[in-house]
Order: structure tokens, then C-alpha cells, then sequence
């Protein structure tokens, strides 16, 4: 995506609900171009709250993020438990699926950081 797309479509929307969810919302990007870009992370530094910069996020780190490691993997088990009919059910069960993790998904995330600090960035799956 180029980024005067990514900065308008997405970034701008996003950051006006940054600050509302501030008390448990971390924003993370991968180094996808647009991501890196200098706009991007300038408007990402000023406007949202807990961004976490690119140096300081580990290079290929999909065991680091919730989204990778975790819910892609439960995301597709539920959503094709049954047939639909159409793009339209699809879409509306990915919804309903999406809606109906558990928070405690997301938090076992923070053990997974917690690990990864404990050896400075090593292996830490078996400390899990």
C-alpha cells in the first residue's frame, strides 16, 4: 500500500481513537515501506499514545504478536466450523468470530514479551 493511502485511509482514522483507548491499546506495525516511512512515524510518535517504534520492536517477531502467533490460527477453525452460503455470511461470521475472542487471547501475549525479556531476545518458547 502506498503511503499517502496508508497515512489517509487508515493512520488518520485510527489515531482519533488512539487517545480513547489509550489504557490498554499498544499500536505496533510490521516494516512493511509504508509503515517505516517518515510521515507515518512522526504522526504515529505525536498522536498515539503507546506506539512502539520500529528499532524497538524485534525484526521478524510473529511469536511477539498476538495477531500472528494466536488469533490468525484461531480465526479460520471457527469461521469454516460450518458451510456458509455467499461472501456476505462470510463476512458477517468473520465478524461474529472476531467479536467473540476472548480477552485472555491477547493477554497471554504479555507473558509471551515477559519470556522473550527474560533472555534477552533468545529462544523463550519453553519458558511458556
Amino acid at each position: 500500500m502506498p503511503k499517502c493511502t496508508y497515512l489517509l485511509t487508515l493512520l488518520l482514522v485510527l489515531c482519533k481513537h488512539c487517545r480513547r483507548l489509550a489504557d490498554f491499546f499498544v499500536f505496533q506495525q510490521d516494516s512493511a515501506p509504508a509503515h517505516r516511512a517518515r510521515d507515518t512515524l512522526l504522526l504515529l510518535q505525536r498522536d498515539t499514545p503507546e506506539f512502539i517504534a520500529p528499532d524497538l520492536w524485534p525484526p521478524n517477531s510473529p511469536d511477539l504478536n498476538p495477531v500472528d502467533y494466536k488469533i490468525w490460527g484461531m480465526m479460520p477453525q471457527r469461521v469454516y466450523q460450518t458451510r456458509f452460503r455467499g461472501i456476505t455470511e462470510l463476512k458477517e461470521r468473520l465478524i461474529d468470530v472476531w467479536r467473540g475472542l476472548q480477552q485472555s487471547v491477547v493477554d497471554e501475549w504479555r507473558k509471551r514479551l515477559r519470556a522473550c525479556v527474560r533472555v534477552k531476545g533468545g529462544h523463550f518458547e519453553h519458558l511458556i
